[in-house]
């Protein structure tokens, strides 16, 4: 009988710990091609090669050479409480975009967390990982970006998003395996911020172009999850948690 899939299992069953090799002329090329930014970190990873094949950055993002780190390594030194959800996160997002042959290009995901250092020390960072080429209707290569944000209020509450042309789907289809963690999307955040300025279901609904149930939708789930009585108790408990500012 086969054994229940880990968390995670799924998507590093698609990587390993081979590096980039940053002399290569395609790794030349991204280097000049791509703006460089401070405390900013990239990979581009290739499912074809089965390998790293452009990093930059993460030295100074988290003390790993570039010509060294390894998509296995980036998503093994996620900080442990980050560590399940996270992995899970990358499970579904590519199990979602697999389902799909069309624009794979514009599908994303971010997520707020925390990295390891090299040296032990926590990073706070927000990454986002999207699909950088396809060919036939399948995922080539992804790249993904890290960014140190200090600004990051974390609470108990992991956040994240889903972009692409069935943006509305793929979160849907996050939030239903992501349920169990306490966690929550930028269309519900953004939701919840009207709701705690005083705006009803329908006129929160009126601006985004959507049904009052589409709202209720991203509200009422919210209850369960972070064990929650009332709406004043969700909304206090998402200001103590940094949900909203």
């Amino acid at each position: 009988m086969k054994s229940k899939m880990t968390y995670g299992e799924y998507s590093k069953s698609y990587i390993t710990d081979v590096p980039a090799d940053l002399n290569s002329e395609e790794a030349q090329h991204y280097n000049k091609t791509f703006p460089f930014f401070p405390e900013e970190a990239m990979y581009i990873y290739s499912f074809k090669l089965n390998k790293m094949i452009f990093a930059r950055g993460w030295e100074e993002l988290l003390g790993y050479p570039d010509n060294e780190i390894n998509m296995l390594a980036i998503t093994s030194i996620t900080s442990p409480e980050y560590a399940a959800f996270s992995h899970e996160l990358n499970d579904k997002a590519l199990m979602f975009i697999q389902s799909k042959t069309e624009d794979l290009e514009k599908y994303s995901f971010t997520i707020e967390l925390k990295k390891i250092h090299k040296n032990g020390t926590l990073v706070p960072l927000i990454s986002r990982i999207g699909v950088f080429r396809s060919e036939n209707g399948q995922i080539t290569e992804i790249i993904g970006r890290s960014q140190i944000n200090r600004s990051i209020k974390f609470g108990k509450v992991m956040r994240y998003a889903a972009y692409g042309p069935d943006k509305t789907e793929f979160e849907e289809e996050l939030n239903k395996v992501l349920f169990q963690y306490c966690a929550i999307s930028i269309k519900e955040k953004e939701a919840l911020e009207l709701v705690s300025k005083g705006f009803s279901y329908k006129e929160i609904a009126d601006q985004f172009n959507v049904t009052q149930s589409a709202i209720e939708k991203r509200i009422l789930p919210l209850y369960k999850r972070f064990e929650v009585k009332s709406l004043a108790h969700l909304i206090r408990f998402a200001y103590e948690n940094h949900i909203l500012p």
